[in-house]
């Protein structure tokens, strides 16, 4: 009798994981689709009324007016709103579900520097917090590990997959460096003060990730005989096949980050956080180095600061000739799906609507290096898109009811939709 419960009980719990799996990844695109009467947010500042798109084998191959002939499924987007796929970088999205549980956390490994570590190879398609993104129109993603002075090597994945295999549109597209900060907050439980106090170990810290680098360099240009792969992992970002992402806040760390990246040889730097990013806006303009600002509904750090300083910083860098895209860096991961409405809020503050949109879509492809294929709605691009009844950037009218990644219709159903509707229907009729 216990042997028939255990395999009762193991049966229930089988089905309970079956039922909240995620969807199961729609099919490549067998016909094309064209999509007649909407307004289509190109992502790259402009907008296109009364549109006509048509995608095939995954690519969009017609892009107009009504002159455009249409091919195959037709859908009516009169009074509906086209965008491209939102991209959410910096971000360990399928690395970790739930924070308290470890088994189920693989954003950071043991290591302080430990460039080699590659992301992609823990990334979990089947997870719920991944899901969760599709519904607001946030269908790509840069897998990035945690932790440590240099975390690890980052990947971009597209949000519909079986396996990470099956999601990666481009591997090991950087590395991840945590720029020691000057100033540190006091552990009040060991007797120093509250509040920010200066890290007296600053410069030891600094000079660790310079010599860590610079030994990276001299390792590439010599003919080793012993593998080394912190140093074989580094070598990416010195030839400019890999971005070296910097998280720095204050103005002296990213002046030091950026300055002793270049001068040990990196070719393309990230800004990653940039708190005080529009103090050297002219610097980071004429280095041509863009900053991926971090996500607008927090408070701001300091006393001194005007109370709305963070819906402000991506307009104020925007304005000074900056490339910006938007990340919610120290945020939870499921708040990652807020994306389009952290960049609403930028829109409060005076930025056009269309240049905000620009945050999450061509700005994040072009400093993702993934600008060739996604990011806009162009012809010959991915057909990476989705259909809005409103506008995307509004958390009231953001309502998806079409979504495609690579031409392939997505199903825009997960654990959180299936809640709703079952709540939903909790007071019907009383």
């Amino acid at each position: 009798m216990k042997k028939v419960t255990s395999i009762f009980t193991i049966l229930g719990l089988l089905c309970s994981f079956i039922a909240f799996a995620q969807q199961t990844p729609a099919p490549t695109q067998s016909e094309a689709i064209t999509i007649t009467g909407a307004t289509a947010h190109i992502g790259d500042g402009t907008v296109k009324e009364n549109c006509t798109l048509v995608f095939e084998n995954g690519k969009i191959t017609a892009l107009g007016g009504p002159e455009i002939t249409a091919k195959g499924e037709t859908i009516n987007g009169t009074g509906k709103h086209i965008y491209p796929g939102f991209i959410a970088p910096g971000k360990s999205l399928g690395l970790i579900e739930v924070n308290a549980v470890r088994a189920s956390n693989d954003q950071d490994e043991i290591g302080d520097i430990i460039p080699h570590i590659r992301s992609i190879i823990a990334y979990n398609a089947e997870s719920k917090v991944v899901e969760s993104m599709r519904p607001n129109g946030v269908l790509l993603g840069q897998v990035t590990p945690k932790g440590g002075r240099i975390s690890g090597t980052s990947s971009i994945v597209q949000f519909d997959a079986w396996n990470w295999e099956d999601a990666a549109i481009k591997l090991d597209d950087g590395i991840h460096l945590n720029w020691p900060a000057i100033f540190r907050k006091g552990r009040w439980w060991m007797g120093e003060p509250n509040g920010f106090i200066p890290n007296k170990n600053y410069q030891k810290q600094v000079n660790e990730v310079k010599t860590f680098m610079q030994n990276a360099h001299a390792y590439g240009k010599s003919n080793a005989t012993k593998h080394n792969a912190a140093f074989a992992a580094m070598q990416g970002v010195f030839d400019g096949s890999k971005r070296l992402y910097i998280y720095a806040n204050g103005e002296k760390e990213m002046m030091d980050g950026i300055a002793s990246a270049k001068a040990s040889g990196a070719e393309k730097m990230v800004l990653v956080g940039g708190y005080h990013a529009h103090k050297i806006a002219d610097y980071l303009k004429k280095h041509n180095i863009p900053v991926l600002v971090n996500f607008t509904h927090s408070l701001p750090t300091f006393d001194d600061d005007d109370y709305d300083f963070t819906y402000k910083l991506p307009k104020l860098l925007m304005d000074s000739g900056v490339l910006v895209g938007l990340q919610n860096a120290s945020a939870s991961n499921f708040q990652t799906r807020n994306l389009p409405f952290y960049a609403g809020q930028v829109v409060a503050q005076g930025l056009d609507k269309e240049k905000a949109l620009q945050l999450l879509t061509g700005n994040t492809a072009k400093i993702l290096g993934i600008d060739t294929d996604y990011g806009t709605l162009e012809v010959g691009k991915s057909a990476t898109l989705f259909i809005s009844e409103g506008d995307a950037l509004d958390m009231r009218t953001n309502q998806l009811s079409k979504a495609f990644i690579d031409g392939r219709d997505i199903s825009l159903e997960t654990h959180q939709t299936k809640l709703w509707k079952r709540y939903s229907k909790k007071y019907e009729g009383k």
